[in-house]
């Protein structure tokens, strides 16, 4: 069986901290809830290798950017880069560029051979 663990990246972290703690359980939430149900609605692929995490919160489109670890055998990381309260129907170029920059960084420093 695959073990699933969600990570926070210091962006994702510093961003979570702005918000208030009702939008935090939401947000918490709807990761585990992804998670199980596999909803596009709240997790969506976006461009290469990474993902959308959406939450809705009092009108309020919160965005988490992430990736998936899959390089151990037995555990799958879900890894948030940053996270950014979205204005526009799509995601913008420098989100998700800022998150493959973001992911490139994580595998440098995690697996340095």
């Amino acid at each position: 069986m695959n073990y699933l663990e969600k990570r926070f990246m210091e962006e994702a972290n510093s961003f979570i901290a702005t918000l208030d703690s009702k939008a935090v359980k939401k947000i918490l939430y709807n990761i585990d809830f992804a998670a199980q149900t596999n909803d596009p609605k709240l997790f969506k692929k976006l461009q290469n290798d990474s993902w959308e995490l959406r939450t809705l919160h009092a009108g309020i489109q919160i965005r988490l950017l992430a990736f998936w670890d899959k390089t151990e055998k037995n555990r799958t990381l879900v890894i948030a880069t940053h996270g950014f309260i979205k204005k526009v129907d799509k995601v913008p170029i420098n989100e998700i560029d800022r998150a493959q920059r973001l992911r490139a960084i994580y595998f440098e420093n995690n697996y340095k051979r």
